[in-house]
């Protein structure tokens, strides 16, 4: 009997001083993603790894699909530390900080490589650093892929295409001015209504990633959908100032190397997600790919935009993207 009291002493006290480990640091991981998206279980991977290599001195509670709000609700409430992490998408925090929206510029990174050589590169940490003074630490860059065009009037395959069509867009400036320029007719509205907005011709036409498409069923609501690769759709991986300056340096760095690896996992996802999902959309919906003169023409017809947002997003930051693309 004695024993096992001892035993029961020693498991109690162990359990004791393990929660008390796991309640140093508490913090609330929101986005607006379902989980079965890539940066839906990167998220989730990413806690399990800080809660691990930190032995449990931080624990992270991850609110999915909007649970806490929006994405401008999500940032708002970072900033007050309300929350703690979010990764919330560029064009959203173009609200907060002009210059962040730079990614959003039409055809601004062309391919995979060259994203990943800015984004994870020294232009990428310029534009990170923009949001310091918002009351965010910005880590890095998570992401969803290539922004796509779906609309149900007709398919789109040149700027001329969009004529007259009710996009939806993300509630960016750039975003608008960019359809308003190909001739649409652009409306903002919040990711979680797009699929009720186009059910119901509040809307005709959207842009998403693939991954984004396929897991908000979009393709149920929409005729045609145009490969354009128009847009990086990025999140700005951000936790609030005074929660990350709360964190000792040993643990600063385990939530480095778990942001970094949340990004690569979310990468690696997104990659084999949009093989097999693009199977499906096409099932149900229309496929269009731009032809080289197609896509010169979208490039062309972008180039206004990139003028009109260059005071907005600074020639400093933008020269500094266009030196590493090769693109001007």
């Amino acid at each position: 009997m004695k024993k096992w009291l001892v035993f029961l002493t020693i498991a109690l006290g162990f359990f004791i001083y393990s929660s008390a480990i796991a309640a140093e640091f508490n913090f609330t991981f929101a986005h607006v993603l379902i989980e079965d998206t890539p940066n839906g279980q990167a998220a989730l991977a990413f806690a399990k790894e800080v809660k691990e290599k930190s032995q449990g001195r931080i624990e992270i509670t991850v609110s999915p699909a909007a649970q806490l709000g929006g994405d401008v609700e999500i940032i708002e409430q970072l900033q007050m530390n309300m929350v703690q992490i979010a990764i919330p998408p560029t064009a959203t925090l173009g609200n907060f900080e002009p210059r962040i929206q730079i990614l959003d510029l039409p055809f601004l990174l062309p391919s995979d490589e060259l994203m990943m050589k800015v984004l994870d590169g020294p232009a990428g940490r310029k534009i990170l650093d923009t949001l310091s003074g918002h009351g965010m630490h910005a880590v890095n860059f998570w992401g969803a892929g290539f922004r796509h065009m779906t609309n149900n009037v007709r398919p789109i395959e040149k700027p001329e295409s969009l004529k007259g069509i009710k996009m939806r867009t993300m509630q960016s400036p750039i975003l608008l001015s960019t359809y308003r320029n190909f001739g649409a007719n652009p409306t903002a509205m919040a990711f979680t209504e797009v699929y009720n907005g186009l059910q119901q011709g509040v809307i005709e036409g959207q842009e998403n990633p693939i991954a984004n498409i396929a897991t908000m069923r979009f393709y149920e609501v929409q005729k045609y959908m145009t490969l354009s690769s128009h847009a990086y759709h990025g999140y700005a991986a951000v936790v609030n100032k005074d929660a990350w300056d709360s964190l000792p340096a040993d643990l600063q760095q385990v939530m480095v190397e778990a942001f970094d690896n949340g990004r690569d996992l979310a990468r690696k996802l997104t990659g084999d997600f949009e093989k097999n999902a693009l199977g499906a959309i096409k099932e149900h919906t229309e496929v269009t790919e731009l032809s080289q003169e197609n896509l010169a023409a979208f490039i062309e017809a972008s180039k206004p935009v990139h003028e009109e947002f260059r005071k907005v997003v600074t020639s400093e930051l933008l020269d500094l993207v266009y030196a590493e693309t090769g693109m001007n």
